[in-house]
């Protein structure tokens, strides 16, 4: 009787691109035992491609992307990028840490978005393959030197991305620092779970482990009120489709032109716990985000316009991804009652992020 191959993980690395100044961009391949597929780029530490299985056993792309460098180096809205020295809005580009005030790029209306001009989405990070013989992982590293974008200190920035042979990605980040300063680190992926970009998200049922949300003014700025979501389009406590209250009259879904809000979540901020889920009825697949992080931006693509190329042809129209940024809290270096997002010298910052995978067949 023939003994089937033994199912392994592995990594594969190829040159992905060339950056403007000759750097070579490479892409490293993750897979598991169980044929689930990662593909991550040296560029922003971008996911390209993340396959994973349908009801039917069918493995499909699940992450909006690019097939080529070009559309990377374009302009284009994070996708699948790491997001540092801060990810999400800090209000008019300034904040003062220890009686000096710090100016970044203004690059969203008035305010600093995900780092600025060149954040850690648009650096060739350092990469090393870390192949165990079970689940397959990729350390990524990268120094931010003082005054990049504005930033004080010198900040070394670890990040391992693992595919588990449960079908979970596990995101580990890590930095130290020489001098104080601010850090939010995320990662940016848009997930669409049909499988298909060509069909909007809409019709996932999301979940979220949040009781309360952060309003925001006119410019997406955190008001500072923490307000309950009982009651309003925000209350994901029960799943429900997404586009069940999206167009609601609601004055803060006017603002964020659908969702793109921080959800205040559930639980001690430090502990892993579950964040928030996604379903799609229609390939089966369900998507579980587990984080240590205090909140979470859920970001609907209300400004994806259908003028980004989509590999599979086509472009990419209005919510046809989603994002799940697990995060602190958008202006938390202006607002003091929000978690601390200081790193000081002799400390070292660590945050989790968990996305497991798996399918639900109709009952």
């Amino acid at each position: 009787m023939e003994v089937p191959a033994e199912k392994t993980s592995a990594i594969t690395k190829s040159e992905y691109g060339k950056m403007p100044d000759g750097t070579i961009v490479e892409q490293y391949v993750l897979k598991n035992a169980n044929g689930v597929e990662m593909a991550v780029i040296t560029y922003g530490g971008r996911i390209t491609s993340l396959k994973v299985p349908n009801k039917n056993g069918e493995f499909e792309n699940v992450v909006l992307s690019f097939d080529k460098l070009d559309g990377y180096l374009g302009d284009n809205p994070y996708f699948g990028a790491l997001i540092g020295r801060f990810g999400n809005r800090i209000a008019k580009g300034k904040f003062s840490l220890n009686g000096e005030e710090y100016s970044l790029a203004t690059n969203n209306g008035p305010n600093h978005l995900h780092g600025g001009l060149k954040g850690f989405d648009r650096v060739v990070w350092s990469a090393e393959p870390i192949e165990n013989g079970e689940s397959p992982a990729l350390k990524l590293t990268y120094l931010s030197a003082e005054g990049e974008e504005g930033y004080p200190g010198n900040l070394n920035v670890t990040v391992v991305y693992t595919l588990t042979n449960d079908n979970t990605l596990e995101v580990d980040y890590s930095a130290t620092t020489d001098k104080a300063t601010v850090i939010n680190l995320t990662q940016h992926a848009y997930f669409n779970l049909t499988g298909d970009f060509s069909k909007d998200i809409l019709n996932h049922e999301v979940a979220i482990n949040a009781d309360a949300f952060l309003p925001v003014d006119g410019t997406l700025i955190p008001t500072g009120e923490i307000r309950k979501v009982a009651g309003t389009p925000f209350d994901f406590t029960s799943a429900k489709t997404v586009g069940k209250e999206i167009n609601a009259e609601n004055k803060q879904l006017e603002l964020g032109n659908g969702y793109d809000h921080c959800w205040v979540l559930n639980g001690e901020n430090g502990n892993l716990r579950l964040a928030a889920s996604a379903f799609d009825k229609e390939s089966g697949r369900v998507m579980e985000v587990f984080s240590t992080e205090p909140g979470m931006q859920f970001y609907t693509g209300n400004f994806l316009d259908g003028t980004l190329a989509a590999p599979s042809g086509g472009t990419y129209a209005k919510r046809s991804g989603f994002c799940f940024e697990t995060q602190h809290f958008p202006d938390s270096p202006n607002q003091k009652d929000f978690p601390s997002v200081v790193l000081n010298p002799g400390e070292t910052y660590t945050s989790k992020t968990s996305f497991k995978f798996s399918v639900k067949k109709e009952e």
